[in-house]
Formats: structure tokens, C-alpha cells, sequence
């Protein structure tokens, strides 16, 4: 079994994840993305780094996936991502334009055919206030100069792509704004059991009709 969290800079991913491996007995895989090189300079200036910290995030996403999705699910139980190879192409229609674009996508494709899509994608959704209330909290060098316009942008590019059922993997989507996974156990119970819900496994239970 094999499950991705996923959704915008701050809506909390990994923090999730970490807190649902015991339940599941399952394998991490994190993202790896602080040693970007041009990652600090693309948030000074987006329109110069952008295809260079585009093209680095999809590679090393891609060898991470090869190297670790496969090998864990041969001798894991689970397996927990907190991000999906396709959401760099999320990034991608919105940092890059022309043939640039042109040039990511076809390097994007030629590599998703190797690559294994999880059984299910759980979706954090957040209001863009919400999530640069987030951002400033945690407070990461380089996040500080992020624009509102962008993180913008990004929710919307997520909310086209995961409300949409063409893509492969079965999408749950999440609304956190009023959750506190951390701070309340009820939320992460109640998370848990969506999750169980959807893949349909211990302890999954189906729901009762209501008279």
C-alpha cells in the first residue's frame, strides 16, 4: 500500500505524514528539497531561476521515487510520500512558459512512465491566508520573501488539477483549515479513518445508511 499527502507550500505534509507512519506501520519518503542549489535565489527572482530549479526538482524527485518507492514497497507493509512526482508539473505551467515549458514537459513525461503511482493521494486543501499564516510561522530563510500572489497562484493550480478525476490515483481531499492534526488527536483520528475509508482497510468499516 502506498499513499501520498499532498497540497501547497505550508498546509503541513510532512508534519502529517510523520504523525500517520505508526498507525500505519509504513516506510517514509520525504521530500528532499533544501539542497535545490537555485532554490534561494528563485524565490529573489522567480523569472531568471525558474527553469534551472525546475529542472533540478524533477530529476532528484524523479531518482528519489526510483530509488526509494519501489525497493520500500517490496519489503514495507506501507509506504507514506509526502509529495507526488506530478506535482512539479504544478509548479512547471506556472514558472515557466514557451519553450521552456515545452522542454519540461517532455523530459516530465518521458520519466513518469517509470515511475510508480500511489494507490492514493490525500489532498490538504487551505485557504492562501491560512497558508501564508503558516509559512511565516515556521519561518524558513528561504520563504521569507514568498508573495501572497504566488502561494495564490499554487492553490489555485492544485485545486484544477486534484479536483479533476482524469489523473491516475485515487484523490481524498482534505479541507484543513479547521483542523489541528497536531494540537487535537480527534482531527488525526478522524483523518486516519478517511484515509482507511478510501483504500478500504483495516479498520475500515462501511458506513451505515441513515434512516
Amino acid at each position: 500500500m502506498y499513499f501520498a499527502i499532498e497540497g501547497v507550500i505550508g498546509v503541513g505534509k510532512t508534519t502529517l505524514a510523520r504523525l500517520l507512519q505508526p498507525s500505519f506501520k509504513a516506510e517514509l519518503v520525504l521530500e528532499v528539497f533544501e539542497e535545490n542549489p537555485f532554490l534561494s535565489n528563485f524565490y529573489s527572482d522567480r523569472a531568471r531561476y525558474a527553469f534551472q530549479t525546475q529542472i533540478f526538482f524533477l530529476l532528484s524527485r524523479y531518482h528519489q521515487q526510483r530509488r526509494n518507492i519501489n525497493e520500500r514497497l517490496e519489503k514495507a507493509q506501507a509506504v507514506i510520500s509526502d509529495y507526488t512526482f506530478e506535482k512539479d508539473a504544478l509548479f512547471a505551467r506556472i514558472n515557466l512558459a514557451g519553450d521552456e515549458l515545452d522542454m519540461y514537459y517532455n523530459v516530465q513525461e518521458a520519466l513518469a512512465e517509470k515511475v510508480t503511482p500511489p494507490n492514493l493521494v490525500v489532498y490538504l486543501r487551505a485557504t492562501t491566508e491560512t497558508l501564508m499564516r503558516r509559512i511565516a510561522q515556521r519561518d524558513r530563510p528561504y520563504e521569507r520573501s514568498m508573495e501572497r500572489d504566488y502561494i495564490d497562484l499554487l492553490n489555485q493550480s492544485y485545486d484544477d488539477y486534484y479536483q479533476d478525476s482524469s489523473h491516475n490515483s485515487q484523490v481524498l481531499i482534505i479541507e484543513s483549515d479547521g483542523f489541528d492534526f497536531v494540537g487535537r488527536t480527534e482531527d488525526l483520528e478522524l483523518i486516519k479513518s478517511q484515509i482507511h475509508d478510501a483504500l478500504q482497510t483495516a479498520p475500515f468499516q462501511p458506513l451505515l445508511p441513515i434512516a
